[in-house]
C-alpha cells in the first residue's frame, strides 16, 4: 500500500464515511491551533502589552477572548473538512431551537462573559461586592468568574449577574477609595479634644494614606450622644474591615487615656401621679 492509497483509507463510523487525510488534517488544525494560541498570547500580545502598558486584569481578558475565538474557528473546520458540518447543523436544527430555549440562562451567561472579557469592567484581581459579598476575582470564564470571599471560599457566580446587577467594583477606578467609621461621645464632652484624637488614631494605622488627608464630620445630635464621623483613604480593600477593626481600637484607647466617654443609649422614665401609684401600693401592702 503506498502513501497515497493510504491517505485515502475510508473509515465507517456508523454510516458516515471518514478518510484518514481527514483525520490527520483535524490532527493538524488541533496543532496549528494550539500553536497559533502560543504564538499571539506569548509573542504578539506580550509586545503589544509591554508597549501599550495594559494591566494584568485586561491583559488576562483579551487573551481568554482571543483563544476562545481561535479553538472555535478550529472546531468549525474540523467538521467542516470532515463532511459533517453541514450535515450536522441541518440533521439537528429542530433540537438546537429545544435546546437554545432550555438554556437561555446559559447562552445568557455566555454573551454576559464575552461582554466583560470586551469592556473589562472587570478583572482578574479586582475586588467587587456582589449581593453584600465582598471578594477578589479570580477568574473570569465564559460562562462563569470564579471569586474568593474574605474568608477563603470560592464562589462560582454567572456572568450575567455581573453584567445585569448592581456591582461595586472597588479596584475599578484604580485610585483610594474613602471610607468612614461612626462613634458616639457622651454630652458635655471637649469637642476639640475629641476631633484631635479621632484624627490621631486614624492617621496612626499604616494603611491609612496621608494624602488625601483624613478628617471628620460632627454628624448629629443623637439621642444619647454627639455622632461623629472620621473619613480615611485607603488602598486596602480587601480587608478593609480588618483595617477599620484596629482603628476602632486605638480609638477606645485614646478615648479611655483622656477619660472621653462612649455612651450608652439612657432612657428616662417620667410617671404620671406618682403619689397615686405609691398611695396604691401602700394600700395593697
Amino acid at each position: 500500500m503506498d502513501f497515497k492509497t493510504f491517505l485515502e483509507f475510508t473509515i465507517d463510523l456508523g454510516g458516515h464515511k471518514i478518510t484518514v487525510a481527514g483525520i490527520l488534517a483535524a490532527v493538524l488544525i488541533l496543532l496549528a491551533a494550539k500553536f497559533l494560541v502560543w504564538l499571539v498570547n506569548s509573542v504578539l500580545l506580550a509586545r503589544f502589552f509591554l508597549r501599550k502598558r495594559i494591566d494584568f486584569g485586561r491583559q488576562y481578558a483579551l487573551k481568554q477572548f482571543l483563544s476562545y475565538i481561535i479553538w472555535v474557528l478550529a472546531i468549525l473546520f474540523i467538521l467542516e473538512i470532515m463532511g459533517v458540518g453541514s450535515m450536522l447543523w441541518a440533521s439537528s436544527a429542530a433540537l438546537l431551537v429545544g435546546v437554545g430555549l432550555g438554556l437561555q440562562d446559559t447562552f445568557k451567561d455566555l454573551i454576559s462573559g464575552i461582554v466583560i472579557l470586551i469592556e473589562g469592567t472587570i478583572e482578574v484581581g479586582d475586588i467587587v461586592e456582589v449581593d453584600g459579598i465582598v471578594a477578589r476575582v479570580n477568574l473570569i470564564g465564559l460562562r462563569t468568574s470564579h471569586v474568593e470571599t474574605r474568608d477563603r471560599v470560592v464562589i462560582l457566580i454567572p456572568n450575567s449577574k455581573l453584567v445585569i446587577e448592581k456591582v461595586t467594583n472597588w479596584s475599578h477606578n484604580d485610585s483610594p477609595t474613602r471610607f468612614r467609621i461612626k462613634v458616639g461621645v457622651a454630652y458635655g464632652s471637649n469637642l476639640n479634644l475629641v476631633s484631635e484624637l479621632l484624627i490621631k488614631a486614624v492617621s496612626s494605622h499604616p494603611k491609612v494614606l496621608n494624602d488625601p488627608k483624613p478628617n471628620f464630620q460632627f454628624r448629629d445630635f443623637g439621642a444619647s450622644s454627639l455622632d461623629f464621623e472620621v473619613f480615611f483613604f485607603s488602598e486596602e480593600f480587601f480587608r478593609i474591615e480588618l483595617v477599620k477593626s484596629e482603628i476602632r481600637m486605638e480609638i477606645d484607647r485614646l478615648f479611655r487615656e483622656n477619660n472621653v466617654q462612649i455612651p450608652f443609649p439612657q432612657r428616662d422614665l417620667w410617671l404620671r401621679n406618682p403619689e397615686t401609684l405609691t398611695g396604691e401600693s401602700r394600700i395593697e401592702s
